[in-house]
Order: structure tokens, then sequence, then C-alpha cells
């Protein structure tokens, strides 16, 4: 029985391990998920976001490090929800800055993460479309809306089972928030047109 106790206490020295390290990245990924929601935040109130972008990416870096030898830890539901969550934070940050999307290799998160993360970043879009339309320059919301359908085109080619990658759902949600972006888009340049039309005739008069 000697050499069963041995293996006994060798499995609970890994599981110790195990529990341990899933701790630690349950406290990174939240501080990610933190990071990364308050990077979103400042993007729309127009402030500088760099320190913030560079510690949410810092700390899944320390992240990556610290799984590297418990990779099932690293598509638990968590840890994949901080990667979905700086992947919406660093596309948005790219579409505000007008840089290159960066990619999932570029930004070392799983592939399945980065999908989900695009497709949140519809939502934002419509924000950035929504307050183009409060201060009246529609040009600028219809380029929004263009940015929202060449998204939701990308994420609609993805029909696999939930299984793969769950997102169904915000494909469903992704096509509301179009739909109502383009109604509201679409009545607010119709209006301004006919502001223009009216303003012109005035001028005439």
């Amino acid at each position: 029985m000697k050499k069963l106790d041995v293996i006994a206490l060798h499995i609970q020295e890994r599981l110790d391990e195990k529990d341990t390290v899933r701790e630690i990245a349950i406290k990174s990924s939240r501080a990610i998920i933190r990071i990364s929601g308050s990077v979103v935040h400042s993007i729309h109130k127009g402030e500088d976001v760099t320190e913030m972008m560079s510690e949410a990416l810092d700390e899944a870096q320390r992240l990556r490090g610290l799984l590297k030898e418990h990779p099932e830890l690293l598509n638990s539901g968590l840890v994949e929800d901080a990667m979905q969550e700086l992947s919406e934070a660093a596309i948005l940050l790219s579409i505000y800055t007008k840089d290159e999307l960066p990619s999932p290799d570029e930004l070392e998160v799983p592939y399945t993460a980065y999908l989900l993360g695009l497709a949140d970043c519809i939502g934002e879009l419509r924000r950035f479309a929504l307050e183009a339309l409060r201060a009246g320059d529609t040009e600028k919301a219809t380029e929004y809306l263009e940015m929202m359908e060449d998204f939701f085109q990308v994420i609609m080619r993805f029909d696999y089972p939930d299984a793969l990658v769950s997102i169904r759902r915000k494909q469903d949600i992704a096509r509301s928030l179009l739909e109502k972006t383009r109604g509201e888009v679409a009545v607010a340049v119709s209006s301004k047109r006919l502001a223009d039309r009216i303003r012109a005739l005035d001028d005439k008069l």
C-alpha cells in the first residue's frame, strides 16, 4: 500500500498546484475584464486609454505565462471571457484611433474569444453611431453603420455548434441592433435632407 500512498500524494500535489493556479487565474481574468471594460467606457468619453490598454495586455501576457503548464484552464469560462473582453477593447480602440484591426495572433487570444469580442463591438459601434446622430453628424453615423454592416457580415459566416463557439445569440443581438440603427440613421439622413432643402428654398426667397 506504500506505493498507493505515493501515487495519492503525487495526485494531491498536482491538484493543489492546479487549484492555486486556478485561483490566481480567476483574479487575473477579473482584472482583465475590469480594465477592458474601463477602456471601452473611456473610449466613448474620448479619453486617452493607451496606459489602460497596455495594462490589460500586460495582465493577459502574465495570465498566459501562468497557464502554460495548464492549457485546459486557458479555455475555461472566465479566462475565455477575459480574452473576449480584451479583444473587444483592442478592436474598438483600433477603430477609434483609425489603426488597423489587431488580429487574434497579434493579441495572442483564442480565435473564438476574438470572434465573440468582434461580435460585441457591433453594439459599441451602434453607440458611436447614436452619439454622432445626437451631434447632428449623419455622415459619421453612416460610417459607423457601414462598419456595423461589415462586422455583421463577418460574424454571420460562422455557423457552428455552440460546443465550438457560442455565437448564435450574439448574431441574433447584432441583427436586431443593426436593424434599429439602419432605421435611425435612415430617418436622420432623410430629416437632414429635408431641412437642407427647406433652408435652400428660404435662401432663394
